[in-house]
Parts: C-alpha cells; structure tokens; sequence
C-alpha cells in the first residue's frame, strides 16, 4: 500500500520512521515533508493545505491511505474534501477537528457529554472578559485563546495582574490573530498531568500507552509555556486512574461523537490533569501529540500502519497493541529565542547515527550546502529506549551531549 503522510514537523518523522517499517508498505510520501523526512519519503512541492493538489498527487501515486499529522488541515476540512474523493484518511472530519480548534467547542462537547473537566465560562469582548478577571477570587486561573495558537495560546496566571495581561495580549493585541478574538477562563486544577491517546473508528478505540509531556521550556517547569520540550513513554495509571480514563472520558467520547452526528476516523488526544477527585481532561487534541508521538512510536512493537488503515476503514474493533517493554524518553532541542523568536540557520553537528535504541527525530531543520542547519523552534529530539526509566534518561542524554549548534537548550530534567 502507498501512503501519504500530511506534514513537516518532529511527529510527521516519527510517523515517517514508523511506517516505513511496515511489511505492508508500497511506497511512502510526505507532504510537504521536510529534509530529513526526505531520506525516508518522497516529498513533492505541494502545501499541506492544497486540497485540490494532494487530491492528484494521490490518484498519480496510487495512495491508498493518507495520514494526517498536524491540526490545521483537519480544521480546514482535508479529511472531508479527500473522503470525498474516495480516498482513506486517517484523521477526523472538520467538525471532529472544532474539538481542538476552538476552546469553547471543546468545552461545551465535554459538558454535554459528561466528559470531566475543569469549570470554565466564555468570554466574546475584551470588557466582558476584564469585569470577568476582576470578579475571579480563586487564584491561580487559565486563560486559553479560543482558536489554534501551536500549543502556545494557554496561560496559567497567578493574579488579576497576569489574567489582566493575557487578556490583552490575546485579545487586543491579537497575538494569536483571530484565535484570540474569544478566550475561555478556566478554573485551575492540580496534579500529575497525562497525555492520553487512542485510535479510534468513531465506533471502538485503541487505547496507546499514556504519556507525559513537559511544556515549560526551564527545568523545573519553569519559563514560558512551548510546544513541548520533551516526553516520556509509557507512564503508569492506576487501576482507579485507567477505569476513569476509558469509561469516563474515552467511551464517553465516543458516545458523544455518535449523538452528535460527529465523523471521527484518526486519533484523539485527552490532555487530562490526574486530580485527587480523579481525571480531568484539560483539553482535547484532534491528532498525535508532539512530542508526545516521538516517545511513543518507538514504544511501539506493532506494526502501525493495519492499525492507521482499520481506523480509516471503520473496522479498528477487536484490534489489539504490542508494545516493545522499558521505557522511551524525549529530549527535545530548542534554538536559541524560543518560543518567542528561535535563530536560524545555525549549523548542526554530531548527528551520527545514534546508537541501538536512540533515534533522532528532525522537528525544525534544513539542509544548507549538504549539512544539517536549524529551521524551527524546536528543532529535533533525541528519543532513547531503555529497560527502565532511569537507562533511557541516560541514553537520551548522553547522545543529546554530542549534538551541538549556537545557542540550543534544552531542559535536564525530561523524566524527573
């Protein structure tokens, strides 16, 4: 079978790197792809929201199934427009892909479906939205931009100052543009936080092994909110946690997605706040996490691509997951100025190949004169399986310590 893989960044390589293991596999293509994912996949000029062109180039390269792997395509309705065509997708319709393209939608799906979650109110105008911060007594609260900010639209504020200045800064200031012309205040949770994936049909779900991502970009989780500065995989529920978590907050999804008339055919991603009253889901996500993804795809032993195919298919029922054992850490490498304004273009050296049980995932890179310079924020993570915890720490880190370009940081403490 020939696939076709939507996107550029980190995830779409882990995606990229798993696939291309499959027995199953014809030949592999990504769109728009990027320099690394081209030692793995043919990648065509052709931008991952050009509907009409991804559409040829899928009936020339015969493709039998498209993966999507960021959000904004699905919002923009890729998954819709390629069915359409008669062409497996795995990813949800766009009415699926609201439940991460607006806050409120989310919100509101979840307490119509009795999914648990934190109290919240929406809030259209920068006036109602100042008289709300000024009445809110119970500090600290979250404010979230409405709309898709890339992971950064959400801050935890510690006072009506801060509140006050997130108001501002999404709403008057617009710096998410349009996705901050509505904001949802939302009470603020405590506990171990999860990252929760399962396939799904829109009928049965898979569930993937659960884990943790680290957002703040300092050790310590301090520093500005990011994308993510690295993952561990898989992390231990109990048996409490795991009850809640599938009939709480999975099955009620899906029996959500059926009263609604929602076509969901790809995975969804429960980002969920492990409180003492038990799970709450704190957002959703509408594709694989990153770097979530890049934990979890060598943590997987299956072959991923049957899996990707039964969901696109609707026949996921009754499918079942083998995972490799250990654990599989993260470890991401920003560039100097992230998140606010990441350098470019500065060499990269000491990508070897890593040693058996380390890969290196390519998240914001290019090639310049034949050699590798950093193109994104985030610009790779070095992931590293080990027998435990501790042995895949080790390993992410050792390789990590023989990578070097100006300016890159990383947090120390992915996996304490």
């Amino acid at each position: 079978m020939n696939v076709l893989i939507i996107g550029s960044g980190g995830r779409e390589h882990a995606l990229a790197w798993k696939i291309k293991q499959s027995p199953l596999l014809g030949s592999l293509h990504c769109v728009p792809g990027s320099a690394a994912i081209s030692e793995l996949a043919e990648c065509p000029e052709i931008g991952q929201e050009d509907h009409d062109a991804i559409f040829g180039y899928c009936a020339a390269k015969n493709v039998g199934l498209v993966v999507v792997g960021p959000e904004a395509p699905l919002a923009k309705g890729l998954a819709d427009y390629l069915t359409g065509k008669g062409i497996k997708v795995f990813g949800p319709s766009r009415k699926g892909a609201m439940l991460e393209a607006s806050k409120q939608f989310a919100k509101e799906f979840m307490d119509r479906n009795d999914i648990p979650t934190a109290g919240f109110k929406v809030l259209y105008s920068p006036a109602a939205a100042r008289e709300a911060v000024s009445a809110n007594r119970n500090y600290p609260v979250v404010i979230k931009a409405d709309g898709l900010a890339a992971g950064k639209g959400v801050r935890i504020c510690a006072d009506e100052a801060e509140a006050l200045a997130a108001v501002e800064d999404f709403m008057e200031k617009r710096l998410f543009g349009a996705s901050g012309a509505k904001i949802v205040m939302e009470e603020f949770l405590t506990g171990p936080e999860a990252s929760v994936m399962a396939l799904t049909d829109g009928e049965s779900a898979l569930l993937l092994p659960v884990s943790r991502d680290h957002k703040r970009l300092l050790d310590g989780n301090a520093g500005p909110n990011t994308g993510g500065m690295g993952a561990v995989c898989p992390v231990p529920l109990t048996g409490a946690e795991e009850r809640a978590v599938t009939s709480e907050v999975i099955q009620r999804f899906l029996d959500g997605l059926k009263r609604e008339g929602i076509s969901y055919r790809g995975v969804i991603y429960a980002g969920l706040m492990l409180t003492p009253a038990g799970p709450r889901v704190l957002e959703f996500n509408v594709r694989f996490g990153d770097p979530e993804t890049q934990a979890l795809m060598p943590a997987i032993k299956s072959d991923l691509l049957p899996l990707l195919l039964a969901c696109a298919e609707g026949r996921l029922e009754g499918k079942e997951l083998e995972l490799t054992g250990g654990t599989c850490v993260t470890v991401v490498a920003a560039a100097a100025g992230y998140p606010d304004t990441p350098e470019k273009g500065r060499p990269i050296t000491g990508l070897y190949a890593p040693e058996e049980g380390v890969q290196v995932f390519h998240a914001g890179t290019a090639r310049k004169d034949g050699a590798y310079v950093t193109a994104g924020g985030r610009v790779l993570a070095v992931s590293a399986c080990g027998a435990d915890l501790s042995a895949a720490r080790e390993k992410a880190y050792a390789v990590l310590s023989g990578i070097k370009f100006e300016g890159m940081q990383y947090r120390k403490d992915i996996g304490l």
